[in-house]
């Protein structure tokens, strides 16, 4: 919507006050200051975001996710989003390369994403110079760790990228009927395997269990080359998610209202 159109729309508002008040533009501008919820499966993702929000964190645990979902089943939302790291399927990809998913897909069930909220999306992000693609977005219930099962994914669902927690945001966005987006940046690429500590280090709260690691990594050095390249990697992600998690409610509002 362009500012001539807004201002002009709120003109005519300004004439008619009863018809704004009952009308579709003062439903969606009540929808609009709804908080959205945002799914991420790390707290250090969930800190990218700005103000305004209501996040759960997963914990890579998907379990846990639906039963916090749950709770939230009668909670008020304007929208839905599922917002941090994701697994590279499609070999073109680099860590840090942000995709907003036009849908996404787990085994047989697939979950559209409002098309409004992926226009908007795109071109936020990539107005603050991220490198931005759209395509599916695979949802797992746990981590895809070679590349062979990467290349695996890639070839059955066409899918971009993967992560664990878009397939539970959608479903529950569609039981209750709510936008829903994805915003997904690439961490580890198709073709890296992640280290076999990857599996087990997150806690509960979404936070890494640095002892874990250390422990780890001593009990099989070898994992350690593997480690080093998944922190280069997501270290790339995590500046692209700093660039674009706090434009997210914004945006959003925008194509809301």
């Amino acid at each position: 919507m362009t500012g001539d159109a807004f201002s002009g729309k709120w003109k005519a508002q300004d004439r008619e006050p009863r018809r704004t008040a009952s009308g579709p533009a003062g439903s969606a501008a009540k929808t609009a200051a709804l908080p959205v919820l945002v799914v991420t499966g790390l707290a250090r993702e969930a800190a990218s975001l700005g103000a305004d929000v209501v996040s759960l964190i997963s914990g890579a645990d998907a379990g846990a996710l639906r039963r916090a979902l749950a709770e939230k089943a009668n909670a008020p939302f304007s929208a839905v989003v599922s917002f941090g790291l994701a697994g590279g399927l499609d070999p073109t990809l680099s860590p840090g390369a942000m995709i907003v998913a036009t849908g996404v897909v787990a085994g047989s069930e697939r979950c559209e994403c409002a098309q409004a909220l992926v226009q908007v999306l795109v071109e936020g992000f990539s107005g603050a110079g991220a490198a931005t693609r759209q395509g599916l977005v695979a949802g797992v219930e746990a981590p895809v760790m070679t590349a062979a099962a990467k290349a695996q994914l890639f070839r059955e669902t066409g899918a971009v990228a993967v992560d664990m927690e878009s397939h539970l945001a959608g479903a529950f966005a569609r039981q209750r009927g709510l936008p829903f987006a994805v915003a997904r940046v690439v961490s580890d690429p198709a073709r890296r395997a992640l280290p076999p500590l990857a599996a087990k280090a997150v806690r509960p709260d979404g936070s890494v269990d640095v002892g874990l690691v250390l422990g780890e990594i001593a009990r099989e050095p070898r994992q350690l080359a593997g480690l080093i390249a998944a922190g280069l990697d997501s270290g790339a992600a995590f500046g692209t998610l700093r660039r674009c998690g706090p434009l997210i409610i914004p945006l959003l509002r925008l194509a809301l209202s």
